[in-house]
């Protein structure tokens, strides 16, 4: 009872912490919309001070300081509230560690997950604070974004593993087990090599997204979101004046403030144009096994799997489109990151369900099973 006990606080947690993953990440895309990313000049603290500094004696302790900065509190203020939100799922992810060392007797446990998300978490708040003491190097900005969407996707994985096994446990008969003949109506060699393959598409789907996210988080590394005012084309042409070798020069040095950009206009039509370009291959990579999936007479869970994959897919694409055509609105704007983090976790789901099917594999001309 005690462990069971423990298991489902365990499952909880991580639920709580795919809560807080998206607020965090939803904050750090306001933080960087309205240009907090230096509010707070320092870290871990602002100014010297735990909170935003308001008061008189605070305001001249801070002039005291850091000379060359100006208190700005409706900047400090989404600075310090996106850290506090990090923190509090740092610590939540800690404890996630803790229980994996609690029940590490537990066989199938994801301790080894748990482990590598806390290591995962530690290395995000260490770009957290380059952030601010690099001032804005897009290479750290960049990561930092792939790394809290890397956050997000391991704690979806564990709750979904943590809350499976507690299934299991609570099962004598082992039903929560799902067996790949179950996914087919009248199950046969073809449908299951078939089924197989889709594995490997729904993998080459996730590197895909990922490379978009990416691309997305140099974009907006590199403040070259508004490089291309203008829906389909860019600043009014087909084939605007682009430098592919200034855009993603990743050699950037350290020591300038980079808030606002460092880049010239070339280079930032060049990281916008490849952003786009991404947006089509994932539309067509991401979308094509959503459709195909829901189009083969499968199971009906898979199948709505990938409907709900296509849906985010269209709402995100759609986002991306409204930002440009609307100027950038800061709801927009946020909404198309926190879409993005929709998107992964659809994509991880499915890729779950297939993974938790145990298909058979194919082995030469014949097919065994796993």
């Amino acid at each position: 009872m005690l462990r069971r006990t423990s298991l489902t606080s365990a499952v909880r947690a991580s639920q709580l912490g795919i809560l807080l993953a998206v607020l965090v990440i939803g904050l750090g895309a306001w933080t960087r919309l309205v240009d907090a990313g230096l509010g707070c000049p320092d870290w871990p603290g602002c100014y010297g001070h735990v909170i935003v500094p308001t008061t008189s004696e605070q305001l001249a302790r801070a002039a005291e300081l850091f000379p060359d900065h100006i208190v700005e509190a409706n900047k400090g203020w989404p600075e310090m509230i996106h850290r506090y939100a990090a923190t509090t799922l740092g610590l939540l992810i800690m404890f996630l560690a803790v229980q994996a060392f609690r029940n590490r007797h537990i066989n199938d446990y994801p301790q080894k997950q748990s482990y590598i998300l806390l290591g995962l978490v530690i290395l995000q708040g260490m770009f957290g604070m380059w952030t601010v003491t690099l001032k804005l190097w897009p290479q750290v900005v960049a990561l930092h974004l792939l790394g809290g969407m890397a956050t997000l996707s391991l704690l979806y994985i564990l709750s979904l593993r943590l809350k499976r096994l507690d299934q299991r446990l609570n099962d004598i008969q082992g039903w929560s087990e799902m067996r790949f003949d179950n996914l087919l109506h009248e199950p046969n060699q073809q449908e299951w090599l078939l089924l197989w393959k889709l594995r490997h598409w729904a993998i080459l789907a996730l590197c895909i997204l990922t490379l978009q996210i990416a691309l997305g988080g140099w974009t907006s590394a590199n403040y070259a979101a508004v490089a291309c005012p203008d829906f389909p084309q860019c600043q009014g042409q087909w084939a605007p004046e682009m430098s592919m070798e200034q855009g993603f020069n990743f050699n950037q040095r350290v020591g300038p403030d980079y808030l606002g950009g460092q880049l010239d206009g070339p280079a930032r039509v060049a990281i916008h144009t490849t952003h786009r370009l991404g947006a089509i291959a994932t539309l067509i990579i991401v979308g094509g096994m959503a459709l195909y999936i829901m189009r083969r007479p499968l199971n009906i869970s898979l199948q709505l799997r990938a409907f709900w994959l296509f849906t985010a897919l269209v709402l995100q694409v759609s986002l991306g489109i409204a930002n440009v055509l609307l100027y950038f609105p800061l709801s927009l704007a946020v909404m198309h990151n926190l879409g993005a983090a929709l998107m992964l976790l659809v994509l991880c789901n499915l890729l779950w369900y297939l993974y938790a099917l145990h298909p058979p594999l194919p082995f030469g001309e014949a097919i065994r099973h796993a």
